[in-house]
């Protein structure tokens, strides 16, 4: 990879323009070049891993509740049209499963995926009845996923169950410093763009440093100089595109 640029995570797939954490994000942004994807993982009612971010179902859906209140048939009768955004353009677009996902995945090798496990369904069905429902699924594409959670217990626990690489998800700089962080050793550390010191260098021992939400080519570039290794957009294609990347680029 060039020295110049951070490498991009397409953050809950091609969020700009599909609706996020769906199948036709994850395609796009892998279609538009995405070499790393970011996507949030949700147990139903029935204990099905899906791809959800939010805490319920209003702004995907235009539907009460949240995604553990309802079985996987009921969410697949729901439209993730993601509506105040898009308008009518993705009515009829099914929740994706993370089987899915890792399908569609298995199919391309070249592209790594950090799969955030989501607090919600950690503190509603417990961390082990998550990890016993999700890293099975992950299984099959043990070489490219990366598991993250804020729930560093989670980390820990899916440490001493696989090999997975782990990242830790925090908001501010300064909860890197914890030391359940010291004890888990996490291969990424990811954090709000928005909370990170103004200046200086950007040390993550022993781990690579990834930042969210970032939609600026130029601002990307400043925090690359100062340490950060990967940076989660929205927009992977525009940024790719500002970024004037090679083939080659990786």
């Amino acid at each position: 990879m060039s020295t110049i640029y951070p490498r991009l995570i397409a953050h809950r797939g091609y969020a700009a323009r599909y609706p996020e954490n769906t199948q036709l994000a994850i395609g796009a942004a892998v279609e538009a070049g995405a070499h790393y994807i970011e996507f949030d993982v949700q147990l139903s009612r029935d204990k099905v891993p899906v791809l959800f971010h939010d805490r319920d179902l209003q702004r995907m859906c235009g539907q009460s509740g949240a995604v553990h209140d309802y079985s996987l048939a009921e969410l697949r009768g729901f439209s993730v049209s993601q509506f105040g955004e898009f308008g009518y353009r993705f009515v009829g677009n099914p929740m994706a499963t993370l089987q899915e996902a890792v399908n569609y995945l298995a199919a391309h090798p070249a592209v790594f995926a950090f799969v955030e496990l989501k607090r919600q369904s950690l503190e509603i069905f417990g961390i082990e009845t998550v990890l016993d429902k999700v890293l099975p699924v992950l299984d099959t594409i043990s070489e490219q996923a990366i598991v993250i959670s804020y729930s560093l217990e989670t980390l820990l626990a899916t440490r001493e169950r696989s090999a997975f690489p782990i990242g830790a998800v925090f908001d501010d700089w300064r909860e890197r410093k914890q030391d359940l962080i010291h004890k888990l050793q996490p291969e990424y550390l990811f954090t709000d763009i928005d909370r990170l010191p103004r200046f200086g260098k950007l040390k993550c021992e022993q781990c690579q440093l990834a930042v969210y939400e970032c939609t600026d080519p130029a601002r990307a570039v400043r925090v690359h100089r100062r340490g950060v290794d990967f940076v989660e957009t929205f927009a992977i294609a525009e940024m790719r595109d500002a970024f004037e990347l090679t083939a080659d680029w990786s």
